[in-house]
């Protein structure tokens, strides 16, 4: 059968491949520990027990007809107080569009802002960057970030393809890494940005940067998060967020999310969204407004969840470092925020208990997974380059025992290898 040329030359998820492996294993009665996904365990991390209230209270009232296109006002004022409050910036309700997580969002970025043949650059690993780009029939122009500087893009690294862009994707705290941009390495990115929106006349389209904040909440000890426009407040002219609650109230499912930018912007975002129907529901939107509206509750429990992934995440990064000391070819970042520790499996032509060479990430991946049962998703998943030796861990889903098993599990595993 033919299918149009966009459908047949889409490349699916490599997470769920990697996932529908995992979920046959543990279809089969195996014990798996599923660190694959970037997603919360509901009876580990539940969200606000006040938000969860507020969700049915709105049912309940029968708020369940359609929302607003740009979102409910309550919500749009309450985003607009949090944002100004909690991450001072000043976005009035009409530059604020609400959405059913945070994919409808950069998907409507992309449609307003890119064409057909226009370049986007983004580094990698990074998450969905690519497919973005693809959908809209775009040129991507991949920048590969290193260890040595927390896989964050720089600005030199972005400088020689920045006159023929028309957008630079950025996320901070960064999907897979768990990294963050230095206010410096920002800054450098913003001034190249002006300098070369400066250069183009009128009838150029600007380079635009989409900058996703999704996990901005989540910074760990004395790490902080910075943003484009605070940084340098022209930039506002060019700067579109992707936000939400997803990460930050571990309400994945519930789909918030909103995005701030020019009102120019946001309009056409949301003439698209009205023919895509990606609303979040209207009985969850008064919900997190009414939630959202209570500053003093959303820190409470910012505290609690960012001490309870931080256990997780520096236990898992401890146990990395001893690893190391005892001469195992692994490693780790040490974590700055979101849910996610980077680590990395030196294992290339290493061989198992029955002499088969581990040559390619695939076959570490497997053997991670069969001996370990230990299922992390490689960089090469996010965009990387093939054999690339490091990985994702995301700690949402794991209790406090399961850290420990995992890493006893590891060792077991990594003294097969020879």
């Amino acid at each position: 059968m033919i299918v149009s040329k966009l459908a047949q030359n889409i490349i699916g998820s490599e997470i769920i491949k990697l996932s529908a492996e995992v979920n046959e294993k543990i279809k089969q009665g195996e014990r798996i520990f599923n660190l694959t996904i970037g997603d919360f365990n509901p009876n580990e991390f539940p969200i606000p027990t006040e938000l969860k209230q507020y969700i049915v209270d709105a049912y309940f009232a029968n708020l369940t007809n359609y929302p607003t296109a740009d979102g409910m006002l309550e919500l749009r004022q309450a985003v607009s107080n949090l944002l100004k409050q909690r991450g001072g910036l000043d976005y009035k309700p009409d530059e604020i569009l609400i959405a059913g997580g945070a994919r409808p969002i950069i998907y409507s970025i992309f449609k307003a802002l890119v064409d057909e043949g226009d370049s986007v650059i983004f580094a990698v690993p990074s998450w969905n960057n690519n497919h973005y780009t693809y959908l809209n029939g775009a040129r991507p122009i991949i920048i590969e970030a290193t260890p040595e500087q927390n896989f964050m893009p720089q600005a030199k690294d972005i400088a020689p393809h920045i006159g023929k862009a028309t957008l630079v994707a950025l996320c901070s705290p960064q999907n897979p890494t768990g990294t963050v941009f230095t206010k410096q390495g920002l800054e450098e990115i913003c001034n190249l940005i002006l300098v070369e929106n400066k250069r183009r006349d009128a009838s150029q389209k600007p380079v635009y940067l989409m900058y996703d904040q999704i996990y901005w909440a989540l910074t760990q000890g004395d790490i902080k998060h910075f943003d484009p426009v605070s940084l340098r407040p022209e930039m506002k002219n060019y700067t579109i967020f992707v936000d939400g609650i997803s990460k930050s109230l571990a309400a994945t499912g519930v789909r918030v999310g909103w995005s701030m930018g020019p009102k120019f912007i946001i309009d056409k975002m949301k003439a698209i969204l009205t023919h895509v129907g990606a609303w979040a529901p209207k009985a969850e939107q008064i919900a997190t407004a009414n939630y959202l509206n209570q500053l003093d509750k959303y820190d409470a429990f910012l505290i609690e969840q960012k001490h309870k992934i931080n256990l997780r995440l520096q236990g898992f990064y401890n146990g990395f470092q001893q690893l190391k000391n005892k001469g195992y070819k692994v490693d780790a970042i040490v974590p700055q925020a979101a849910l996610y520790l980077t680590v990395q499996f030196g294992l290339h032509n290493q061989k198992t208990a029955q002499g088969k060479v581990l040559k390619t990430t695939k076959d570490i991946t497997s053997y991670l997974l069969d001996e370990a049962k230990l299922a992390i998703v490689p960089f090469s998943a996010f965009g990387a380059t093939e054999n690339n030796n490091w990985y994702r861990l995301s700690v949402g889903t794991c209790t406090m025992q399961d850290v420990s098993d995992v890493l006893v599990k590891l060792e077991e595993a990594l003294k097969k290898l020879s």
